[in-house]
């Protein structure tokens, strides 16, 4: 199974030049389930259910209630129409979903979202699928700190009932030795959920393989001045029975021009599990 998350960067930076180069980038990769952040709805229309529709796929999505924050970045007369949110995209059926709105105590309130989808994978054990995106400020380590343990107790609310781990995916602003993302793996800190842990995918990457997704090679990332960072993942609950949801590779995609034009600010990240028992 395919999993895959990526940042889309909304409506910034030349948005349809750029849709053209992600529509393209996920024709290429072909995920079986892929997590979305950063994906704008205007009315009826939406990005999420565009791309939907391009690869064959099940959408579903949650917007931000408190989009004011994003819209007054925009250059855009209908900045006040156009929403900010999550999705999730499948090519199984979604059997279930839940949404929650993440804390920002503390920081900036713009609505922050963890989306669930309950994925219908072949082999008789539904998927447990979460993205989310956190707050972004440099100096709002603690509200990201807060928003993980929201969203491993969300996890742990909509997990039952199949023994395929949980998958996370998401944004989580955040670098890999930060406290927000030691919470997840219960080795270095303990978790917020007694025992519950989850094996950050890029720990099974080849070695020397490029890891950062926020890029100074991208000309967004270049022109903000930031250094290269990890900052966007990919997590799995330790295997089920036979092995199934094991990280069997890791990498990146949309790390550079498509025709011309990077598809976002964001590089993703792509990894394969194993869906099936083995030995």
């Amino acid at each position: 199974m395919r999993v895959m998350t990526w940042n889309l960067w909304w409506r910034f930076g030349g948005w349809e030049r750029r849709w053209k180069a992600i529509r393209q980038v996920l024709l290429d990769v072909r995920p079986d389930v892929l997590g979305l952040q950063e994906v704008w709805s205007h009315g009826d229309d939406c990005l999420a259910d565009h791309l939907a529709a391009d690869l064959g796929m099940y959408c579903v999505r949650a917007d931000s209630d408190a989009p004011g924050g994003w819209q007054r970045r925009l250059d855009d007369p209908d900045a006040h129409e156009i929403g900010v949110g999550n999705a999730v995209l499948s090519r199984w059926p979604v059997v279930d979903r839940a949404r929650l709105r993440l804390p920002t105590d503390g920081g900036r309130a713009d609505g922050r979202l963890s989306l669930h989808a309950l994925i219908d994978a072949p082999g008789g054990r539904p998927v447990p699928f979460f993205t989310t995106h956190l707050n972004s400020g440099a100096h709002e380590s603690a509200v990201r700190c807060a928003q993980v343990r929201a969203l491993a107790a969300f996890v742990a609310e909509h997990r039952a009932g199949t023994d395929f781990p949980p998958v996370l995916t998401g944004d989580y602003n955040a670098w890999p030795d930060s406290d927000e993302m030691r919470l997840l793996g219960g080795l270095r800190t303990a978790p917020p959920v007694g025992r519950q842990v989850f094996l950050d995918a890029w720990e099974f990457a080849a070695p020397g393989l490029p890891a950062v997704t926020w890029d100074a090679a991208n000309p967004y990332v270049a022109a903000r001045r930031d250094p290269s960072v990890r900052i966007d993942y990919v997590h799995v609950g330790p295997p089920g029975p036979g092995n199934v949801g094991h990280v069997r590779s890791v990498r990146r995609a949309g790390d550079g021009p498509v025709d011309g034009v990077w598809p976002s600010d964001h590089l993703a990240v792509v990894a394969d599990l194993a869906l099936e028992e083995e030995d």
